[in-house]
Parts: structure tokens; C-alpha cells; sequence
């Protein structure tokens, strides 16, 4: 894939690179052009349909271009091409990339092992309260939160929040993080004073409520 090639796809907006990614493709030991190339199939999806001439066609690379990035991302274990049955019970190939994800999950749990070794792993934490492996954009979206100074405290309250609430994405929780935000809240006692204050207030309201229910108004019309 020549340089001028790469350079005009990045400027046509055809493939989204989350900056995580960007930052660390050398650390990954990837070249250039194949975490282009990966990058180019992490857009499109994960189990997509192994089709090179599309591949070839999308990037404007030759097909032997394409066997050759498919091969070397295979070498390195972040792509691999699998034979399936599709749903009319026919054969199909399909490229996956679940160990390029699994390699991102433990690059980000090494980092976050070597900047704060007391901490502890909200991304296991979240992990399990999901019932599923974040996604690399969910490690980075998580990872923005504590750069951002919001403590694992907090996100962990934001957790719970939704849970008990019945939602398992990272948008409701962004959400929630937003609106304490707002409010001040920045600590597990800040979120518990919140909380108390509204049940305060929804208590009080229900009492107006009754009130006025159980006001006799035929006696005071007198």
C-alpha cells in the first residue's frame, strides 16, 4: 500500500482511528500499513466476510497487496481467517479480529497495572458487571474518564447506578458521570449526600401530596 495511498483514504474520512490506537500501533509491532490495513477491517466489523477483491477494490490495492497484510496479521496473531456455515447452511470465509481485541484489553490492563499498582482494575469491574470483554473504543472511552481526574470511586458508583438501573453500556454511564459533574458530585459521599437529599425531597413532596389529599375541601368553602 504506498504512502500517498494511505495519506488520501485518512483525509476522505473512510476509516476511523481511535487515538489510542494511533498512539500505540508501534507498540503493538505493527507497521504502517498493515495497522492501516487493520484498521480498515476493525471499521468494517468484526466476522466479516473474507473478501479480498472488495478489500482490494475499498483500499485501491492490489489483491496480492491484500494476501500479503492478511498473511503478516495472521503471523502476528491479530486477524485470523476461519471456515463457518452461514445461515442457509452453506460455507462461507470469515475474517476475524478477536485477537487483535484481547491483545488491546492487555495493553491497556498493563498500563494501568504500571501507573497505580493499588488501584483497583475498574476494567474487570466493569467487565464483569457487563457479562462481556470491552471493546478497545470502551477501554479508551473508560481510560478518558480517569484522565479526565474522575476517580474509580466514582465511575464505580456510576456502575452501580446503572446496574440498578438495568443498562449495561458505557453511554448511560458517561451520562450519569455528566450530570454529577454538574452538580459537584465527586466522591462515593458526595453521590450517598445526593442521594439522601432526594429521597428527602420526594418524601416531602408525597407528604404535600397527601395533604392535600386528605384536606376536607366542602368544610372550608364555609
Amino acid at each position: 500500500m504506498k504512502s500517498s495511498k494511505i495519506i488520501d483514504i485518512l483525509k476522505e474520512g473512510n476509516i476511523v482511528i481511535p487515538v489510542y490506537l494511533l498512539k500505540n500501533y508501534k507498540t503493538l509491532k505493527l507497521e504502517l500499513n498493515e495497522f492501516i490495513f487493520l484498521m480498515y477491517i476493525y471499521n468494517k466489523g468484526n466476522n466479516i466476510l473474507f473478501n479480498p477483491a472488495k478489500f482490494s477494490e475499498d483500499l485501491g490495492i492490489d489483491l496480492e497487496e491484500v494476501m500479503t497484510y492478511v498473511s503478516s496479521l495472521g503471523d502476528k496473531n491479530y486477524l485470523k481467517v476461519d471456515v463457518v456455515k452461514n445461515e442457509k447452511g452453506l460455507m462461507e470465509d470469515i475474517i476475524s479480529i478477536d485477537d487483535f481485541y484481547t491483545k488491546i484489553a492487555l495493553l491497556f490492563a498493563e498500563e494501568v497495572n504500571e501507573s497505580d499498582n493499588t488501584k483497583s482494575n475498574i476494567f474487570e469491574k466493569i467487565e464483569k458487571e457487563f457479562g462481556k470483554t470491552l471493546s478497545p473504543m470502551e477501554y479508551e472511552i473508560i481510560k478518558a474518564w480517569l484522565d479526565s481526574n474522575i476517580s474509580e470511586e466514582l465511575i464505580s458508583e456510576a456502575l452501580k447506578e446503572a446496574t440498578f438501573n438495568g443498562v449495561s453500556n458505557l453511554r448511560y454511564i458517561d451520562k450519569i458521570l455528566y450530570e454529577w459533574g454538574k452538580k459537584g458530585i465527586k466522591t462515593k459521599e458526595d453521590v450517598l449526600k445526593h442521594k439522601r437529599k432526594r429521597n428527602n425531597d420526594r418524601s416531602k413532596k408525597e407528604d404535600i401530596d397527601l395533604e392535600i389529599m386528605d384536606w376536607n375541601w366542602f368544610e372550608d368553602e364555609e
